[in-house]
């Protein structure tokens, strides 16, 4: 496929839904690793926070995990309302003092963040995903299945595989 055949199959909304979570899944995905490559000083700043180690391994599996779904549109709809419920979390926890002005940047910033996960959880990834590659591969073996006539067939749920 060409270029200019791939822009012609490609919609403005899934160019944009792609950026979009290019751009949201970022901070995570960053914030994720930082926390996995720098684990002591990040146990002990989280310590200080009163946040446990297995907490801290929680949000950084979460960060990683939810993060690179959003990005690679792979159950990105249950991973953007993950992490818009984690940003509602930290700025309820850690950003609550608003007093300080960039505490209360910080808690906008989780709530704009949140909103835009939450969008992106009823929007969809688009079809810039990987959850539409393996629809349609699933749609196909199950088709094949089904002249065959095998019972057996692939499934997988239809809010995953659902148009977008």
């Amino acid at each position: 496929m060409t270029p200019t055949e791939l822009a012609e199959k490609l919609h403005a909304r899934d160019v944009v839904l792609l950026a979009g979570r290019l751009l949201l899944s970022l901070i995570f995905v960053h914030e994720g690793l930082q926390l996995a490559t720098h684990f002591e000083g990040a146990q002990k700043a989280m310590a200080a926070l009163g946040v446990g180690t297995p907490l801290l391994i929680a949000t950084i599996a979460l960060q990683l995990g939810a993060g690179l779904s959003v990005a690679l549109g792979i159950l990105a709809r249950l991973g953007a309302i993950g992490l818009g419920l984690f940003c509602l979390m930290t700025a309820s926890f850690f950003h609550a003092n608003f007093a300080s002005q960039n505490e209360l940047l910080h808690f906008e910033k989780d709530l704009a963040i949140a909103g835009g996960m939450f969008i992106l959880a009823l929007s969809g990834p688009g079809r810039l995903s990987v959850d539409l590659v393996l629809c349609s591969t699933m749609k196909g073996k199950a088709s094949a299945s089904a002249k065959a006539g095998t019972r057996l067939t692939p499934h997988l749920p239809s809010r995953i595989c659902r148009p977008m």
